[in-house]
């Protein structure tokens, strides 16, 4: 299984939009992402965010980029920023026959993902718009393989 780790584009200020939707330059680095992954033949079997503005409309701009219905994106609370890691253990399980997962979520709870996958503390500087690859093909947490971890502007590079 392919796990593609995404954050949220640049979010607006929490004092100029509460929830803090994407920001002309976060739409602007969403769609450069997802313009790389289409480049790169990423094609998600499935999409899941959080729940939070920003990372909804982050997944939505990708669905919309490489073709996945909007209506099939999956909200989920283990992407929340302080989502905590057994979450998202029940949803690797409940979705562990898809190949390729593109999950859109915040920090600190990425790098928790990610730390846990590898099974080690892993410190990766997750921009805004940027991506991670982890293979996961053995099935087993704390088994995984990082592929390429890529900044929003090296994704705008490749499209």
């Amino acid at each position: 299984m392919n796990l593609y780790l995404m954050r949220h584009g640049e979010a607006l200020a929490e004092t100029e939009d509460p929830i803090q939707g994407l920001s002309a330059e976060g739409v602007r680095q969403v769609r450069a992402s997802a313009g790389a992954m289409k480049r790169l033949g990423i094609c998600p079997e499935l999409v899941i965010c959080s729940p939070k503005k920003r990372a909804k409309q982050t997944a939505a701009l990708v669905a919309e980029v490489v073709n996945y219905p909007y209506s099939d994106i999956v909200e989920s609370e283990a992407l929340l920023p302080k989502a905590a890691p057994e979450g998202f253990t029940e949803l690797l399980e409940k979705y562990r026959d898809r190949q390729n997962l593109l999950l859109v979520g915040h920090l600190p709870s990425l790098n928790t993902i990610l730390s846990f996958l590898l099974g080690s503390e892993t410190a990766v500087r997750f921009e805004s718009g940027g991506v991670c690859c982890i293979d996961s093909s053995n099935g087993e947490a704390r088994r995984g393989e990082l592929r390429f971890c890529l900044t929003a502007e090296q994704m705008r590079l490749l499209a």
